[in-house]
C-alpha cells in the first residue's frame, strides 16, 4: 500500500513549494532590478562625461576642437596637501588658450544678429595682449576675416610671431591706461570705425552687449553684402561671460560629478570667473569662487576691501604702465562688465607676487612636465594659499584653470633670466616648496568664508 502523507505533512510541503517559488521569483526580480539600475547608472556616468569618442564622430573644422577640454590632476600638488588639484587644460584649445572660447562666441553671436557675415572682406579688430587676437585670428581665418590686433610692445614676442603666421595685421603701442586715448582696446575701437562710413554701435546700454560694428547701409539683407568693421570688445562683450556660463562651468560641473569645493580663476576681462563661478553657484551655492591676482592689479582689494586699488599706484617704481606684473593676460584697475558679473560671486582673493608666479611654473615643469603660462601659474599658487587657508587635508576638489602654455611665455617668464633679474624678480623654486610644506594653520585660526 502507498503512503499516503498526512495532511499535516503535506501542507507543509505545499508551504514549501511556495515558499521556495515565491522567493525564487523575488530573486529574480532583485538581481533584474539591480541590473537595471547597474545599467542606467552608467548610462549616466557616459551621459556625466564632456567629452565622448564615437568611431563615426568628425568635428566640424578648427571651431570643433574648442572646448571639452579635459581636467588633470597637478599631481605634485595634490599629493603634497591631501587633496585634489584639478586643472582645466585650456591649452589644448586649437588656438592654444582659454580665450578661443570667448572668440568662438564673440564671433558666432556677431554672426547671429547680422553684425559680421563671412567672406565679404569683412575685418575684426581686437585691443589684447595676445591671446584672445590669437584665437581671434585662428577663427578668423576659418570663416573668411580679416584681423588687426592692437596689442602693448612689451608683450611676449612668441605672440607677435603667431599671429603675424595666422595672417593677422599686427600694431603694437606702448602700454597705457584705458584712460589714454592710445590705449589698445580703444585704438582697436577707433580702427573699426574707419572701415566704413557709419558706425552702428551694439550693446551700450540700450543693445544687448555683444560688441560694436561700422557697416554701410541698414540691417535688412544686402543683395551684394559690404566689407563691415567688428570691434569685438572683450571686456564689455556680454559673449564672453555667455561662453563660460554656458561651456566651461557645465563642463567642470559633469567632469567632477558636481564633487567641486572650490573655483579658482584669475580675471583679465573677468569673464571667465563670471561665467564659470556663476554658473557652479548656481548649482551649488557652497562652492568656493577665488580670485588669483597678480601684482599690481586692483582687483585684490576690490574683493577684500572694496576700493580697485593696487599699492604700487603709488610708490612710482612701476615696470608697467597698465598692470605691475610680467603675468600676461591677468589682471586689472578697471571695472569691467564681465568683472561686475563676477564680484557679487567671489568669496575671497589672493595675490600672488611675480616671484611665485615664476617659481610656480618651473616647479612645474621639474615636478609634473607640465610646461605652463604664467597666468596659470598665478592660478595654482592661489589654490595652494587656498587650502592651506582652509585647512583642507582630505580629498576636497579645487578645479582651476591651465589658460595657456609656456611656449608663450618662454622669452620672459620661462626662458629669460636675464629679463627677470633686470625686473628684480628672484628665480628660486624653494618658494613653491616652502609653501607646500607648511604646517596647516590650527583648527581654531581657519578662516570660514
Amino acid at each position: 500500500m502507498p503512503w499516503i502523507p498526512s495532511l499535516s505533512t503535506a501542507r507543509h510541503v505545499f508551504y514549501g513549494i511556495l515558499i521556495g517559488f515565491s522567493l525564487s521569483i523575488a530573486s529574480t526580480s532583485v538581481i533584474s532590478a539591480y541590473r537595471k539600475r547597474k545599467e542606467e547608472s552608467s548610462a549616466m556616468r557616459v551621459d556625466r562625461s564632456p567629452i565622448e569618442l564615437r568611431s563615426d564622430e568628425v568635428l566640424d573644422g578648427v571651431t570643433g576642437l574648442i572646448g571639452n577640454t579635459p581636467l588633470v590632476r597637478i599631481n605634485s600638488l595634490s599629493n603634497a596637501l591631501g587633496v585634489e588639484i584639478l586643472g582645466k587644460a585650456e591649452y589644448l584649445n586649437p588656438g592654444g588658450s582659454v580665450k578661443d572660447r570667448v572668440a568662438l562666441r564673440m564671433i558666432e553671436d556677431a554672426e547671429s544678429e547680422g553684425l559680421l557675415r563671412p567672406y565679404t572682406g569683412s575685418r575684426i579688430f581686437e585691443g589684447t595682449v595676445g591671446s584672445t587676437g590669437i584665437s581671434i585670428a585662428t577663427i578668423a581665418r576659418a570663416r573668411g576675416y580679416d584681423t588687426t590686433i592692437i596689442m602693448p610692445d612689451d608683450v611676449a614676442l612668441e605672440k607677435v610671431k603667431t599671429l603675424e603666421a595666422l595672417g593677422a595685421d599686427v600694431e603694437r603701442v606702448r602700454p597705457a591706461s584705458i584712460v589714454d586715448k592710445k590705449q589698445a582696446s580703444l585704438l582697436a575701437s577707433q580702427n573699426s570705425s574707419s572701415v566704413t562710413v557709419a558706425m552702428a554701435v551694439a550693446g551700450n546700454g540700450n543693445g544687448n552687449g555683444h560688441g560694436h560694428t561700422s557697416f554701410d547701409g541698414d540691417e535688412e539683407e544686402e543683395p551684394h553684402p559690404q566689407p563691415r568693421g567688428f570691434f569685438a570688445d572683450q571686456f564689455e562683450n556680454r559673449s564672453n561671460f555667455d561662453a563660460h556660463f554656458s561651456g566651461t562651468g557645465p563642463e567642470i560641473w559633469r567632469q567632477t560629478s558636481g564633487e567641486v569645493s572650490a573655483f579658482v580663476a584669475g580675471a583679465g576681462t573677468g569673464g571667465t570667473i563670471a561665467g564659470t563661478g556663476q554658473f557652479l553657484k548656481s548649482m551649488a551655492d557652497d562652492i568656493l569662487v577665488v580670485l588669483a591676482d597678480p601684482e599690481g592689479s586692483g582687483l585684490y582689494n576690490k574683493v577684500k576691501h572694496g576700493v580697485m586699488y593696487d599699492p604700487k599706484e603709488s610708490e612710482g617704481t612701476r615696470r608697467r604702465h597698465q598692470v605691475d606684473t610680467v603675468v600676461e593676460g591677468i589682471g586689472i584697475n578697471r571695472l569691467t562688465k564681465n568683472i561686475e558679473f563676477a564680484l557679487p560671486v567671489i568669496d575671497d582673493a589672493f595675490r600672488i607676487t611675480d616671484a611665485e608666479a615664476v617659481s610656480m611654473a618651473r616647479f612645474l615643469v621639474q615636478r609634473d612636465g607640465l610646461f605652463l603660462g604664467s597666468s596659470s601659474a598665478v592660478n595654482l599658487v592661489a589654490c595652494v594659499k587656498l587650502v592651506r587657508k582652509m585647512g583642507w587635508s582630505n580629498g576636497e576638489r579645487v578645479v582651476t584653470m591651465l589658460c595657456d602654455s609656456g611656449a608663450r611665455h618662454y622669452s620672459k617668464v620661462l626662458g629669460n633670466d636675464t629679463y627677470l633679474s633686470k625686473a628684480g624678480i628672484p628665480i628660486d623654486v624653494g618658494i613653491v616648496q616652502d609653501l607646500l610644506t607648511q604646517p596647516f594653520p590650527p583648527m581654531s585660526s581657519i578662516t570660514k568664508i
